[in-house]
């Protein structure tokens, strides 16, 4: 395939412009503050609306032969930095088509809305509905400045800042420019997308791995937290964070659990590797990018499930990536050791602190409703896929990597969803979706309540 034919990529900006224009010009003039139903509208309606858009480009490729329902699952995947993927011969493809790919994953990153945030006011209409509606995590109302467009701003500075560092470092390290900037934006965004075939695994080099690791563990760090360490020229703002340490932590933890386990199961010889393999997928996968060095079936397969299952605690609240995320865990981890000690104690009073201070109960019961939320989403998805036609295997590693935004599951979708059925395929798609904007943002659109004025 040449990279000749741009005529879909045309069609589909022609298409964008003429739909945008006809919803613009009959509302121009219409002026109104937004209220928080509304951001929340607008949030979900703009995820749906770019990601049947951004499907255009897909499936107007004459040589890609995809059904609409594979490109809604492609382009969605891609905005919502998921990294599963319907596409097979990737090193066969035209850059063009790659370098949207990587495109859509590094826009939705840290969130199309909070780009159109920040050039909210040049509108004359108030961003705070659609930051609070789109930024993770319960404490979501935190800003770096006393304006939502100047915070918005500054997390997206950070945001291109690391992306061309870490695109400079892999060029240094034998990438073309190409491959350089598009792993770049697939690796800050922790979203996955790769420009070939065999994932990260094809270039094969050590070094190029280090550094990926360094910037997915960025990705999934607060970037309020590089934000303050540049903006204070110290790297303090890491060591107060309890939910930063205890992210470190839990990597640490699951760590040592594989190379116990390969000590175990696999020769001497196979320990160097092991812990390379194991150190690259267990990051990978905890900060939900998706990308992969080798097939995982030679491991023994306690190995993949535990590295899969780490995707459902996620990164950090405030970074690119997805699954309950480690703030939430830190939380019902202190709540539940709480709940022992008054077992000990009935009478006393004990409080659940973050970084030094005391967490308000409401944030701890709205954590432990998002909890039984994600869990409840996470059993329908999963019936709702072996429904469709998965084995139970590949349903579990289908719903957690879709809701998790992880990407790579098990079974038949371990590295792709080309041979899902139509029905798998929206199912997935939803469940992106669902991920990505947590869950409660799309639930309330289904309360009765939500339209009555």
């Amino acid at each position: 395939m040449g990279d000749t034919d741009l005529v879909p990529f045309e069609t589909s900006f022609l298409i964008a412009v003429l739909l945008g224009a006809a919803l613009w010009l009959p509302l121009r003039g219409y002026r109104r503050e937004l209220k928080l139903r509304d951001g929340l509208l607008i949030v979900v309606s703009f995820w749906v609306v770019l990601g049947l858009m951004g499907a255009l480009p897909f499936y107007l490729q004459p040589n890609l032969h995809l059904t609409f329902s594979q490109a809604v699952f492609e382009s969605v995947s891609g905005i919502t930095t998921t990294g599963s993927t319907v596409l097979a011969g990737l090193d066969e493809m035209p850059k063009s088509l790659l370098f949207y790919r990587q495109q859509l994953q590094w826009l939705g990153g840290l969130g199309i809305i909070v780009l159109v945030v920040a050039f909210m006011p040049l509108l004359g209409v108030g961003g705070m509905q659609l930051y609070k509606s789109e930024i993770s995590g319960p404490m979501k109302d935190e800003r770096l400045s006393g304006r939502i467009s100047e915070t918005a701003k500054a997390l997206w500075v950070v945001y291109a800042s690391l992306t061309m560092l870490c695109a400079i470092l892999f060029k240094l390290e034998g990438m073309s420019w190409f491959d350089a900037v598009g792993h770049a934006f697939s690796t800050i965004s922790t979203g996955g997308f790769s420009t070939h075939d065999a994932s990260f695994g094809y270039f094969n080099n050590f070094s190029m791995e280090l550094t990926a690791v360094v910037f997915m563990i960025l990705g999934g760090t607060p970037m309020a937290l590089h934000y303050l360490a540049i903006k204070h020229g110290s790297i303090r703002a890491y060591g107060k964070s309890s939910e930063f340490k205890f992210f470190l932590l839990l990597l640490l933890i699951f760590f040592a659990l594989i190379m116990l386990t390969v000590m175990i199961s696999r020769p001497f010889s196979e320990w160097l590797w092991g812990a390379r393999w194991g150190l690259f997928t267990l990051v990978s996968m905890m900060t939900t990018t998706g990308f992969t060095l080798v097939d995982n079936t030679p491991w023994p397969v306690f190995l993949p499930v535990l590295v899969l299952a780490t995707a459902l605690i996620g990164g950090c609240a405030g970074s690119t990536a997805g699954g309950l995320k480690t703030v939430r865990f830190l939380l019902l981890t202190r709540q539940g050791l709480n709940e022992l000690r008054k077992l000990v104690h009935p009478h006393a009073e004990f409080v659940v602190k973050l970084s030094g201070r005391a967490i308000n109960p409401s944030v701890i019961s709205a954590v432990w409703a998002f909890f039984a939320a994600f869990v409840f989403i996470f059993v329908v998805i999963f019936f709702a896929m072996m429904a469709t036609g998965l084995d139970p295997v590949s349903a579990l590693g289908g719903a957690i990597g879709t809701l998790t935004s992880a990407g790579p599951g098990l079974g038949t979708v371990s590295s792709t969803f080309a041979n899902a059925s139509t029905g798998t395929l929206w199912v997935g798609t939803v469940s992106m979706i669902l991920g990505r904007l947590e869950i409660f943002t799309v639930l309330v659109l289904f309360l009765p309540m939500f339209w009555r004025r």
